[in-house]
């Protein structure tokens, strides 16, 4: 049997449960790099998904922590689909999806892992883009580092 190594996702997971307090606001008050923060706005933030559904998996999220979307400003909610928007932009200049899934995830059971802090999902998505490792292997496989991609979307992000 052939195995696949993801060394930085248990280190990433065991730190995740250790740490108080909202990932996104960490990544808010955080660096850049280490938070894989892409792009900042006035009152909204863009950030690479650390679990994506697939390469260049981005969220958008209000700077102010606000659990429920009802509760966002008008300010706010228009700037998350703005850089909702731009990020389609980069993604679609640096890694040339054949399409998007844009969506909020609003509650635990309706699939939000973070609950607390509402966020906008933008994944890039591609002919056969789930393939047999999440079925067979419960491994998801990309083809590029977080860190890379966090630098090509940063560098390509719209003025």
């Amino acid at each position: 049997m052939r195995q696949l190594w993801a060394p930085w996702r248990l280190e990433y997971i065991q730190s995740a449960d250790e740490q108080e307090g909202c990932v996104f606001c960490r990544v808010r008050d955080g660096d850049d790099e280490e938070g894989f923060v892409v792009h900042r706005g006035k009152r909204a933030f863009v950030v690479l998904n650390k679990y994506p559904y697939a390469s260049g998996h981005l969220m958008v999220a209000p700077n102010r922590h606000e659990g429920e979307f009802g509760d966002l400003e008008d300010d706010e909610a228009l700037e998350v689909h703005q850089l909702a928007a731009a990020g389609l932009a980069a993604l679609a200049e640096t890694m040339r999806p054949q399409g998007f899934n844009v969506g909020w995830n609003l509650g635990r059971f309706a699939g939000a892992g973070v609950v607390d802090h509402v966020h906008l999902h933008v994944v890039p998505r591609w002919a056969g883009d789930t393939n047999f490792m999440p079925v067979l292997a419960d491994v998801k496989v990309l083809p590029e580092a977080l860190e890379a991609t966090r630098r090509k979307l940063a560098a390509s992000w719209p003025a």
